[in-house]
């Protein structure tokens, strides 16, 4: 719900009745908007049994299991706090009023200020846009509150039905990665396209989701981009005649699962072959190590109408327009 904004006169904020969750140099201190009634009654953020935000922290990798709301001083241990951008309990954030936000900018500030949490994290827009009075986008934001940077989440509240659990998750797994102070990988993939513009894609198996994808990989050390997709190719779909054309995307991809990094950054080449049946290099236990649960050809009429979850997620936009237009004179950032 967004934000009443009106002019009407209201009393000073009472005490809010969740408390902070708050400790120092935090790698995330999530500000949620207020308390709603659940919350209240429970003395604990988030308290509302169908609000995804316990669930989104665990998928995210933050917490090691779904922490249930009394267990909100645990987060400490995980270097996670929490907040709220205004005290006031209401039935919704739709009932906040202007007043209501008078003096959270500057509290915000004190805290980052005093304890230092790398990150601070907004649970909605709203909360943001209550705290400093303009409206953000999702992600990271160029505002700063001295040293800590701002990211903008989407609402985990069950009024926010619209957005979808792989959109929330999407964002939470994003403000993990960059929050871990882990350096990006390198990773290197190839868009694999036959005469008829089929195109090539791996399907990688992960808890909870499936997610077709560009096959590549890491860039190992001491080897060039070029080389990986050469080694890469081999490996995943026994590719190994065929001419390396030009990269044509680029993708900055911020996540929690792999050991020693934060994410990883692509770059995406073009590869023109005839089209060959995938017989990988790699055995089955070395794919499976990897996540890879199978690879097939899809023609462009079936990766339009699908429903199915793409890595990148406008990889079906993204292929028809490269073969309507042609490749880009400079590398295109295709986003996540």
């Amino acid at each position: 719900m967004r934000v009443t904004r009106t002019s009407s006169p209201s009393p000073k904020p009472p005490e809010s009745q969740v408390p902070d969750v708050l400790g120092p140099d935090l790698r995330v201190l999530f500000c949620g908007i207020n308390p709603g009634r659940a919350s209240a009654a429970a003395h604990a953020h988030f308290a509302n049994p169908r609000n995804d935000f316990w669930r989104l922290l665990h998928a995210a990798r933050f917490t090691p299991r779904v922490l249930d709301p009394d267990e909100q001083f645990e987060l400490l241990k995980y270097g996670v706090g929490a907040t709220n951008a205004a005290s006031r309990t209401t039935p919704g954030s739709g009932d906040l009023r202007r007043s209501d936000f008078d003096g959270a900018a500057e509290r915000l500030e004190q805290i980052a200020r005093q304890l230092r949490p790398r990150w601070i994290g907004f649970v909605g827009k709203e909360a943001y846009r209550g705290t400093f009075g303009e409206r953000p986008e999702l992600g990271v934001q160029t505002r700063r509150l001295g040293e800590t940077q701002l990211f903008v989440l989407p609402s985990t509240s069950p009024a926010n039905a619209a957005v979808p659990w792989l959109e929330r998750e999407r964002w939470f797994r994003e403000l993990a990665g960059r929050s871990s102070g882990l350096p990006l990988r390198s990773a290197a993939r190839a868009l694999v396209l036959d005469p008829d513009d089929r195109v090539l894609l791996v399907r990688f198996d992960w808890p909870r989701k499936t997610v077709w994808a560009l096959p590549g990989g890491g860039v190992d050390p001491g080897e060039a981009p070029e080389q990986a997709i050469v080694r890469e190719l081999a490996e995943e779909s026994g590719l190994r005649d065929f001419e390396l054309g030009p990269q044509v995307w680029t993708r900055t991809h911020w996540f929690p699962d792999m050991a020693g990094w934060g994410g990883q950054t692509e770059r995406v080449y073009l590869v023109r072959t005839d089209a060959f049946e995938p017989v990988p290099e790699w055995s089955a236990a070395q794919l499976a190590a990897e996540g890879i649960g199978a690879q097939r050809w899809f023609a462009p009429e079936e990766l339009a109408g699908g429903e199915l979850l793409y890595s990148p997620r406008r990889l079906p936009e993204l292929v028809r327009d490269l073969v309507a237009c042609g490749v880009p004179a400079s590398p295109l950032d295709v986003g996540v």
